[in-house]
């Protein structure tokens, strides 16, 4: 039986939803919004996630939100007072992520996460970055031949040859994302199947 399947870019979320229009989002309200507007059966959530030592098995689709609790718990149990103030306070931070990613998991999303690495760039800073793109890509073509139809939560231009694809195979794409950080390319392909974050904040906003 055919399928709706929802694939959502957090970072693209978080920056072209609660970080640009300045409101947070119920993600309980979220996913009844995508189940009952688009009969949605499943809801990919790609995202990233601090791991701070934590050993990955990189021959596993997502980083176990479960374990990473276990790991960071410990880390803050064991060797919290030999930290300085400003770690021991970015790791009970990184703590607080896990446990809404596993908020999210028990609200019905399936969460593929991956872990953010340390990049130097050309001006000699560093940056933290855990670009989720392939992964959701890869996702799209893994479930194309049980999907009938396809609900995107970002707005990234880089998603366009897979979109492109999927609409050559049949399949219905619709984008839901913030209108003005949303790639011209993407609303153009998109056309009417394009529905603008926004105007969902009285369905989905955090109370």
């Amino acid at each position: 039986m055919k399928k709706t399947i929802a694939f959502i870019d957090a970072s693209n979320l978080f920056y072209g939803g609660e970080k640009s229009l300045g409101w947070k989002i119920d993600y309980r309200k979220l996913l009844k919004y995508l189940k009952n507007k688009y009969s949605v059966s499943k809801a990919y959530y790609f995202g990233g996630v601090e791991t701070y030592n934590f050993n990955h098995d990189y021959a596993s689709d997502s980083v176990s939100p479960e374990k990473l609790k276990l790991h960071l718990s410990r880390e803050i149990k064991v060797r919290g007072k030999k930290l300085s103030g400003t770690e021991l306070a970015l790791v009970n931070r990184y703590l607080q992520r896990v446990k809404f990613y596993l908020k999210l998991e028990k609200f019905g999303y399936k969460l593929v996460l991956k872990p953010v690495k340390l990049y130097s760039q050309d001006d000699g800073t560093k940056r933290r970055k855990a670009n989720c793109d392939v992964d959701m890509a890869f996702y799209m073509m893994r479930e194309k031949d049980v999907l009938s139809r396809a609900i995107i939560l970002s707005g990234d231009g880089d998603f366009l040859p897979v979109l492109r694809y999927l609409k050559k195979e049949g399949k219905e794409v619709i984008i839901l994302s913030r209108g003005p950080r949303t790639a011209r390319e993407i609303r153009q392909f998109a056309g009417d199947n394009f529905r603008d974050f926004e105007y969902l904040k009285y369905l989905i906003k955090q109370k």
